[in-house]
């Protein structure tokens, strides 16, 4: 068996964003970072204590992000890291995955976080995959 790629990173999409927001902090006590329209009016969330630099401090846990729905297929989703993007593209193809916005998309470059994809499963699943930056 090869190198196995952790799961890094959680979405979840509301309606409400304050509503969603306010479940979440009162809740489970995460920590969340509201980003402005430059990002979508996305929202970092922080599951557990994290360094200066938002990094958990524990390397068993994972935080995530709350985003604004925009459309019904707009569904939880998780981010899987991999070492190289491309090299692990082509492995989702060739294992019957399509890529959010076809097989030809290009990745977003996520400033100071890496080089990021949204793709299907052979079984309808969303998920993501990231490079994170200096790998």
């Amino acid at each position: 068996m090869g190198k196995m790629n952790p799961v890094v990173h959680f979405e979840l999409p509301g309606d409400d964003m304050e509503r969603m927001k306010k479940f979440y902090q009162q809740t489970f006590g995460w920590n969340l970072k509201q980003l402005g329209a430059e990002m979508n009016n996305y929202v970092l969330a922080a599951t557990d204590e994290t360094d200066s630099m938002g990094m958990l401090k524990q390397t068993n846990r994972i935080n995530g992000g709350l985003y604004p729905r925009v459309d019904k297929d707009n569904v939880p989703s998780i981010v899987i890291a991999v070492d190289d993007i491309r090299e692990h593209k082509q492995k989702v193809i060739d294992a019957g995955g399509k890529f959010i916005g076809g097989q030809g998309a290009e990745f977003d470059d996520i400033p100071g976080v890496g080089l990021f994809a949204s793709f299907i499963d052979p079984e309808g699943n969303r998920l993501g995959m990231l490079q994170p930056k200096g790998m």
